[in-house]
């Protein structure tokens, strides 16, 4: 369970790293959108600071699963963007929501691994 853990980490940290840096640094051209995908991100694109704001977020938090610090933290960080990302791909861009839904379950596998770090979010007091 340990290794599947480390192995789960390191790969969903590398995926949102990945996507971060291409992001950030323009590294790859923006592809053509069309429809509804070009009226959401004409609208995303318009708040000026949101993109750099979650590729940053997400740069950080992919650093801190890939070194193992803060993971707790980092899944918390995470969590409503992934929601976002499934929500965005299941009405927007189905085609790569099997990719999504791994990425999910990867990030819901390290929650439960991570479990007893979120038990005092959850006492009633």
């Amino acid at each position: 369970m340990k290794i599947a853990v480390i192995v789960v980490r390191i790969l969903v940290g590398l995926l949102f790293l990945f996507s971060s840096v291409v992001v950030l640094f323009k590294l790859v051209p923006q592809p053509q959108l069309k429809g509804n995908i070009k009226v959401f991100m004409d609208g995303v694109n318009a708040s000026i600071y949101l993109i750099p704001l979650i590729k940053i977020t997400e740069l950080v938090c992919a650093i801190a699963l890939i070194t193992g610090r803060f993971v707790a933290l980092a899944l918390v960080v995470l969590f409503p963007i992934m929601v976002n990302i499934v929500f965005f791909h299941a009405f927007l861009g189905p085609e790569s929501l099997p990719t999504v839904i791994a990425l999910l379950l990867g990030v819901l596998f390290l929650a439960y691994a991570y479990r007893k770090n979120y038990i005092s979010l959850f006492a009633v007091k």
